[in-house]
């Protein structure tokens, strides 16, 4: 039997011993059976991928963690999706993005939210400011009541953020 083999029999195990347990856990989270049942399986599928169901000790501990940061991805996704609409709600009719259009602009907007997830929230909005709305730093600066010091550290702090996660 080969290590893909095995890798996939432990992880169908802790499927079969788990997940009844995550979907129930994941649905006092999200209060909704429909996401809580889609997270699950994504968890799973994260466990499959990653290949260490072998070296998990605590199934449940370990599940819950993948979980959880699923739980948070979701939360956020949700947050973005929400602004994001309420923006398109606001516009001229006229000026209304096709269909296609959204959908790649939404994706691109949750994609650097994440990017910029971790940075403190005056970092990620000054950097918003500085590459979103083009505005000068000392405009950031006057805006936010900050200095202009700041404001360069929190520019240069983002960017080096972000160069980190790019591939």
């Amino acid at each position: 039997m080969s290590s893909l083999d095995s890798s996939h029999q432990e992880v169908h195990a802790l499927y079969r011993a788990h997940h009844g347990w995550l979907q129930g856990w994941l649905r006092g989270k999200l209060g909704n059976a429909g996401d809580a049942a889609d997270l699950a399986q994504d968890t799973f599928i994260k466990v499959m991928l990653a290949q260490v169901s072998q070296q998990i000790r605590e199934p449940r501990a370990y599940l819950a963690t993948v979980a959880n940061r699923l739980v948070l991805d979701h939360f956020r996704r949700q947050r973005v999706e929400r602004s994001y609409l309420e923006v398109l709600a606001a516009l001229p009719v006229q000026d209304m993005p096709s269909l296609e259009e959204q959908a790649i602009m939404k994706e691109a907007l949750i994609e650097i939210d994440g990017m910029l997830d971790g940075l403190g929230p005056k970092v990620k909005q000054v950097f918003i400011l500085s590459q979103f709305e083009d505005l000068s730093y000392a405009e950031i600066a006057r805006r936010l009541d900050i200095s202009l010091r700041s404001v360069n550290t929190y520019v240069a702090r983002a960017m080096a953020h972000c160069c980190l996660l790019l591939p």
